[in-house]
């Protein structure tokens, strides 16, 4: 991490005032003349994890299990736990999280904080729908276990709420059962979007895992091709071995002058991408959960500017032609995106006031960052989304409205009360304030 925490998007910048680390969950919050903020592991992409001014509170420091119930599953861990750590711990022992993203460098705090999701959302939600208990500490010197039965209302609230209810200090999850850390995987190429919706469907119905890589730069005919990957684990430990909870063993080891993300080297890139094979494989959980974890500080590639990250949904009604406007768009502005994923989400409502997933079709998006010209792209896929009555995910935003938030996030009014008065962040401040 740099002398100042930042997100891993590096766009915007911000200078914390202050910067205090936790490491003991049973103290209670620092008193201080600043808005506070919790910042795990910055795997935020914008703004969400960033406090210009105020002071930071790092808990990568609440680091420690609590208790693990081999024979349930049951698992409780201080919130600056890694999930990497939490796999290292359980997946020997036959266990697995309930959903993941895409990354394993994220602290458990943060994945409840923003209510993460993964590849099998439409069977089981988001992550918050498996979350036990939790506890928060107010900045008032108040302490509660929130749970849907105890506290319900504290709970919703936490869930999805951005870090802004408080300090959670740790979180009890349900884990699941695997027989085995290998995945039994099949990639299936899609030429239209018609295609990649006729396919996700099936998937869906047949596998626990699935989810599609779409090509950005693709115009005319080949617009909306990708290739959809599927996945379950494997009904045995079908070998041995565990993988490294390092990055990886490639790494970007400086920033580039420039970025390497270009109009070129994407439809280089996509071309090749999109002819890779077909079929069938096995492969372990982590190249298939976390590709990119197996490049350190792989946000260098997008040059000394940063990138942003752009991730929507899109209801089921208005999915298809809002996503062909969406990359008719993107396509014909040269500023495609190399990371393009698209996945349908479920009909599990999450448990969070401002959790972001829902009924439809999301498709997450990166952009090097260039100024005028990227913001002016982002507000124009900003109208399709809006005009489609769809929504934008925050722990990915660095720049949308007032009003698109307030938008997509209808039960915001309700979410209000529970603030904590002396918590803040970039995004709040950019949204709400």
């Amino acid at each position: 991490m740099s002398a100042n925490p930042e997100a891993w998007g590096r766009y915007p910048r911000a200078t914390p005032a202050r910067i205090t680390r936790l490491i003991d969950r049973n103290a209670p919050l620092p008193e201080s003349d600043l808005p506070l903020l919790v910042y795990g592991n910055g795997r935020s992409y914008g703004d969400v994890c960033l406090n210009d001014g105020g002071q930071v509170l790092l808990a990568r420091g609440l680091d420690r299990f609590i208790a693990f119930d081999p024979e349930t599953g049951i698992l409780r861990a201080e919130a600056g736990v890694l999930l990497s750590e939490i796999l290292e711990l359980v997946v020997p022992q036959g266990w697995f999280l309930p959903v993941t993203p895409g990354t394993r460098f994220v602290t458990l705090g943060g994945a409840v904080a923003n209510d993460v999701h993964g590849k099998n959302h439409h069977g089981a939600g988001t992550f918050g729908c498996h979350v036990r208990a939790l506890e928060l500490v107010r900045s008032d010197g108040s302490r509660r276990v929130c749970a849907p039965g105890e506290n319900p209302d504290w709970f919703a609230a936490t869930i999805g709420g951005l870090g802004l209810t408080g300090l959670i200090t740790w979180v009890e999850i349900q884990l699941r059962a695997i027989a085995g850390p290998w995945i039994q995987a099949e990639s299936r190429r899609f030429g239209t979007l018609s295609d990649f919706f006729s396919l996700s469907e099936a998937s869906d119905r047949t596998h626990e895992f699935t989810v599609a890589w779409v090509d950005c730069a693709a115009r005319g005919a080949k617009l909306g091709r990708g290739i959809l990957l599927s996945g379950d684990f494997a009904p045995g430990d079908l070998g041995t071995g565990k993988p490294s909870q390092a990055h990886g063993r490639l790494t970007v080891p400086v920033t580039p002058p420039l970025s390497l993300i270009n109009a070129l080297s994407l439809k280089a890139f996509n071309a090749l991408y999109y002819r890779k094979p077909e079929g069938a494989f096995l492969s372990h959980y982590a190249p298939f959960f976390y590709p990119l974890d197996g490049i350190g500080h792989w946000n260098r590639i997008y040059g000394p500017k940063g990138f942003v990250q752009y991730q929507c949904v899109l209801p089921p009604a208005a999915a298809e032609p809002a996503l062909r406007d969406l990359l008719g768009r993107i396509a014909a502005s040269g500023e495609g995106s190399f990371l393009a994923v698209l996945k349908r989400f479920g009909d599990k409502t999450s448990p969070g006031l401002l959790s972001f997933p829902r009924p439809g079709v999301t498709i997450a998006l990166d952009f090097p960052f260039k100024g005028e010209v990227t913001l002016r792209l982002l507000d124009s896929l900003d109208a399709v989304v809006a005009g489609a009555g769809g929504a934008l995910y925050p722990a990915k935003d660095a720049r949308m409205s007032p009003e698109m938030f307030r938008r997509s996030f209808p039960l915001l009014e309700r979410f209000l009360p529970f603030l904590d008065i002396s918590f803040s962040s970039g995004l709040w401040k950019r949204l709400v304030k």
